[in-house]
């Protein structure tokens, strides 16, 4: 993989993040309550300081500059996804994009808020130590969905625009 691959899977990490947070935007003016970045950034301050679990990380000491911290990992997150589905999926993704493999990979991606973050952060696996677990896990399985459709979608325009 050369710098020319690099360089797209940033922009197609970076963009489909955008797209997701255009999406989780939406939610939130429609009142339904998304994460707060901050408590991204809270979580990873902490572990930089050995502590993984909390419960729930709301009530956890703030962390220096947490809310920066939390929008930096989540599009690192997000490039780093991208280049998961590059690798799953093969360079030749990136020049010619198919939209199957992007949802089945954004619909994967959800196992890490549900069984990682969420733990990690006082919610119970699955969001099972909060008051609608179900409803949650539905919410974050279509934010995933649309972080997997916003990476094709990005592909797409990208790949149309370098050739």
């Amino acid at each position: 993989m050369g710098t020319k691959e690099i360089v797209l899977i940033v922009l197609i990490g970076c963009g489909a993040t955008a797209l997701l947070d255009a999406w989780l935007m939406l939610l939130r003016r429609l009142g339904v309550p998304t994460l707060d970045l901050a408590m991204l950034g809270r979580w990873a301050g902490h572990l930089r300081r050995g502590r993984l679990r909390h419960a729930p990380i709301a009530k956890a000491a703030p962390v220096r500059h947490e809310t920066a911290l939390g929008w930096l990992l989540h599009y690192a997150i997000g490039i780093g996804f991208a280049a998961m589905l590059v690798a799953l999926a093969g360079i030749d993704w990136l020049r010619s994009p198919k939209l199957a493999p992007a949802l089945a990979f954004g619909l994967a991606t959800v196992a890490a808020p549900l069984f990682v973050m969420q733990p990690a952060m006082g919610a119970g696996f699955a969001a099972s130590k909060t008051a609608a677990p179900l409803r949650n896990c539905l919410r974050s399985v279509a934010s995933h969905i649309v972080f997997g459709f916003a990476l094709y979608l990005c592909a797409r325009v990208i790949a149309g625009a370098v050739q």
